[in-house]
């Protein structure tokens, strides 16, 4: 429990930093080309937000647990108070006078933006006056336009407001993997210093690479691992059409098959592992291997009798044995020793191996330059294993917040957390600037449309895509998460 619970406070944390920042490219953009921003809120808030919060005139009036404001739009009447309707027997609206609301009313302040937390946790909002989004706000839209609103703007202007969101996630993950750097440096393996070589997947041993090769180039590229910091060696080397290998001291050519990843992703074997035996280089405080006595220098051998020669196979070996006690075999100064160990829900010990890792330290202005090729690096990587989303293999594999929630580790590792962080800040840039209606891409397709064309998408057919766009993403989310229920049950 405890463990779901780090993790679901890391995904809750994570997101709410993405959402704010995508939210506030969004309004920053609209506030500078004078643009009225009516509500900006961190999570969705039917019927009731948690805090309310304007300012007015100065001073910040703030509501607790309070229902949401309604519409500046009321019906019209006729002489004998009912509602009149257009000869659609539809009901006719007309816009409140703020003159006529009390003053304690925040309706009265049109031009203050209501600040507010809402109470489901799936995302949030920047509600822009004039413009069909979310809201659905279709009676505004039938009102004539007025001079503040996103409708009323050139083009350009209203372009850059709704690219807003993905600029500024992008700008927050080169910040993010640029403080990164700053803070704990750039971590790499160099390949080719991997002196034992390889462990390699069956689908891999099926492409041609065998246990002890020494990967050296991914289409003639040196191949370094970022230490998982921005992407996976093996995401460089199973994209590539020719890898080059160190087999036996000689380089050894492999011409990757057109249906390798495919094959990976049916599986889920992974690609390769490094052959490195498992000696401890540092222990968690409090840890189950701190309170069995493990020291650093320490080279575990064996568990429970099962001999495990590479760090690969230690690990595979403990999975098995997850809330239990082991025997542990470990050499220690030459002497062969053995120790009871408890192994943790998820796996593990609280120990970290030696490795071949090599870090790069950089100043404060000099982490930029790398923080942001990071970043352009992981969006490169990003778009082009997008493809195979639509395959059957990645469609299965799709995951909702349960399996974003599993890439955060079982305790608080900020390097984790800043590092996942700044991958789904990635992510997030990417899939807003999909061409899909409700998302921000819809937008700019359609405003790039009016640019080329000279003619806007008349409000009727915007909203039929606002409508279409939501129920895609509505269905996609449903089948995101129904998929990792699935996998929790069956699985």
């Amino acid at each position: 429990m405890e463990t779901f619970l780090i993790k679901a406070i890391q995904l809750i944390l994570s997101l709410s930093i993405l959402v704010i920042v995508h939210e506030y490219g969004h309004y920053l953009f609209s506030k500078l080309f004078k643009i009225r921003v009516e509500k900006f809120y961190m999570f969705f808030n039917p019927v009731f937000s948690i805090v309310r919060a304007k300012k007015i005139n100065g001073k910040w009036k703030v509501k607790l647990f309070s229902k949401n404001t309604p519409d500046m739009l009321r019906e019209k009447l006729d002489e004998e108070g009912k509602p009149l309707l257009n000869e659609n027997k539809k009901t006719e609206w007309e816009v409140i006078s703020a003159e006529e609301l009390p003053v304690e009313d925040w309706r009265k302040y049109e031009n203050d933006t209501e600040w507010g937390i809402g109470w489901v946790p799936l995302g949030g909002y920047c509600k822009i006056s004039g413009m069909i989004d979310e809201s659905m706000d279709k009676e505004q839209m039938k009102l004539p336009p007025k001079p503040w609103e996103f409708r009323s703007k050139p083009a350009w202007q209203r372009l850059l407001v709704m690219t807003g969101g993905v600029i500024f996630n992008l700008l927050l993950a080169f910040f993010i993997y640029s403080m990164i750097i700053f803070t704990w440096g750039d971590s790499y393996i160099s390949l080719k210093n991997v002196s034992q070589g390889m462990e390699f997947s069956e689908t891999a041993k099926e492409a041609g690479f065998k246990d002890g090769d020494i990967i050296l180039y991914a289409d003639g590229e040196e191949v370094i691992d970022r230490f998982d910091l921005v992407d996976n060696f093996a995401s460089h080397v199973i994209e590539a059409d020719i890898v080059t290998v160190i087999r036996d001291g000689e380089q050894i050519d492999i011409a990757m098959p057109d249906n390798f990843v495919q094959k990976l992703m049916e599986q889920k074997k992974g690609f390769a592992g490094y052959r490195l035996p498992t000696v401890i280089q540092d222990i968690e405080e409090n840890g189950n291997a701190d309170k069995t006595g493990l020291l650093p220098g320490d080279s575990l051998v064996a568990i429970n009798g099962t001999i495990t020669p590479t760090f690969t196979d230690f690990k595979s070996e403990l999975e098995k044995h997850r809330d239990n006690q082991v025997s542990l075999d470990f050499y220690r100064d030459g002497v062969l020793q053995s120790n009871l160990v408890d192994v943790s829900d998820s796996g593990t010990i609280g120990i970290a191996v030696k490795t071949f890792v090599s870090t790069d330290t950089y100043s404060f202005f000099g982490s930029f330059p790398v923080g942001v090729k990071f970043g352009l690096r992981t969006l490169k990587g990003y778009i082009a294993q997008f493809k195979y989303v639509f395959t059957k293999e990645g469609a299965s594999s799709l995951g909702g917040f349960g399996a974003i929630g599993n890439f955060f580790p079982p305790m608080w590792d900020w390097f984790a957390f800043w590092k996942m962080t700044a991958f789904l800040s990635v992510i997030l840039a990417f899939m807003n600037i999909l061409p899909i209606p409700a998302l921000d891409g819809g937008h700019v397709m359609f405003l790039l449309y009016e640019v080329v064309t000279r003619r806007k998408p008349n409000d009727k057919f915007m909203e039929y895509a606002q409508i279409v766009g939501m129920i895609l993403l509505f269905g996609l989310l449903i089948y995101v998460n129904a998929n990792d229920l699935f996998k929790a049950i069956f699985k």
